[in-house]
């Protein structure tokens, strides 16, 4: 099996816009180098938070090669390649460009609702059409569908190259089932930031996270205590942020972070229709949380 190196914490990274809608490369920059400053362990590029859906084919691939260029394999770089059209997505591995990508990160098919033999079917080819490592993302509130632990162990256990699972089912008993079946090298990351505490405490080696956006240091300081086996000080962190991680998410991901990430003078508030900013009511009492913790 392939080794993973996703461990820790990873950023679900922002894609920054300027106030034309066009992408902000001096913010993204920025913002790149304040994480990797502050303790995050791999970048996620290219996934849900960073509004993938809405840019071009080529906005992807100028985005992808600034990050690689930008970084210069300081840290791994995992990348989003996924959709509910397997072909599609076996073509894209098969000729696209992942020069300086460490591995995929790859989503459940949403809207058409495939059974868990379909799943299996789709990821194994997905695997079997690349040689780089491959990261299940399970998140049946945006797919539609839930990828079952023992489709999880199934694939980990037949699929070489499937090293890991970012699990935002919100059910901690899948992730434990995921945990306690799954071969000795498949590792379980944390897709939902609320839950990477007790995911961690179960066995997740780490999460891909969009508050680590924004506290990369504070969330990456909790991660590494749990993973000495310091709770207490680690828990105290998990419940300072209790609050944030509801806002950040109460108008949709990731106009929660994106607001926070503007009140903290890293990049301007813009989003790609259909997403638009939180709302106001929602940037106040983040703005007072943010004070209180001296951000």
């Amino acid at each position: 099996m392939v080794h993973n190196i996703f461990k820790g914490l990873g950023i679900a990274l922002v894609t920054p816009f300027q106030e034309d809608g066009s992408v902000d490369y001096h913010s993204l920059k920025r913002l790149v180098e304040y994480q990797l400053d502050n303790g995050a362990d791999f970048l996620c590029i290219l996934a849900t938070t960073g509004e993938t859906p809405c840019l071009t084919a080529e906005e992807k691939s100028n985005i992808k090669n600034f990050i690689v260029d930008l970084v210069h394999e300081r840290v791994p770089i995992l990348m989003g390649c996924g959709g509910n059209n397997t072909a599609a997505i076996v073509e894209e591995l098969k000729t696209g460009d992942f020069k300086g990508v460490d591995g995929i990160l790859s989503v459940c098919p949403y809207y058409n609702k495939p059974s868990q033999e379909g799943l299996y079917q789709h990821f194994k080819a997905i695997a079997s059409a690349t040689k780089l490592p491959v990261v299940l993302y399970n998140v049946p509130g945006r797919t539609g569908i839930n990828l079952a632990a023992e489709t999880t162990v199934r694939l980990a256990r037949d699929c070489k190259n499937i090293v890991a699972i970012k699990e935002a089912s919100g059910k901690l008993e899948q992730v434990d089932e995921i945990i306690k079946n799954k071969p000795k090298d498949f590792d379980v990351l944390s897709g939902d930031d609320a839950l990477t505490f007790p995911m961690i405490s179960c066995g997740a080696v780490g999460v891909i996270s969009v508050i680590g956006n924004a506290l990369p240091k504070e969330f990456s300081k909790m991660i590494r205590l749990q993973m000495k086996g310091e709770y207490e000080p680690a828990r105290k962190i998990h419940h300072k942020f209790t609050e944030l991680f509801s806002l950040l998410f109460v108008d949709g991901n990731p106009a929660g972070v994106k607001a926070m990430l503007c009140e903290m003078g890293f990049i301007q508030n813009v989003l790609r229709l259909p997403l638009v900013p939180t709302r106001i009511s929602t940037l106040q009492k983040m703005s007072e949380i943010m004070k209180e913790l001296k951000i």
